[in-house]
């Protein structure tokens, strides 16, 4: 994710797909902005990201879309995710991750 390394369409279709109605529901039940899932299998990758419109973003469009909602945070967020990601995966679990957005004028600076 880091690498900008490719994604497997079979293995979205395989693990991800099905779950889309779930997670598209389970965004909206816990008020996140938006949600994303990743699965890992020898080594292929797919991910799924759903925005706050519901709308869909499919492996390498998932990964374009993380970036740009996380703009200069991405690599550091990703760095910080990677050992639960990483633990999840190995497992043999899906990462799922729901996110809320917060209000930039709510955050205080710290000096």
């Amino acid at each position: 994710m880091l690498e900008n390394g490719a994604f497997a369409r079979a293995l979205f279709e395989f693990e991800l797909e099905e779950h889309i109605e779930g997670y598209t529901q389970s965004r909206h039940n816990d008020h996140d902005d938006y949600f994303f899932a990743v699965t890992e299998h020898t080594n292929d990758v797919a991910m799924l990201l759903i925005d706050d419109k519901d709308h869909l973003y499919i492996n390498e469009d998932a990964r374009a879309m993380l970036q740009k909602l996380w703009g200069k945070a991405y690599a550091g967020n990703i760095r910080k995710m990677i050992p639960g990601m990483a633990s999840e995966l190995d497992r043999g679990y899906l990462f799922i991750a729901g996110v809320k957005v917060g209000d930039p004028k709510q955050f205080k600076k710290v000096k």
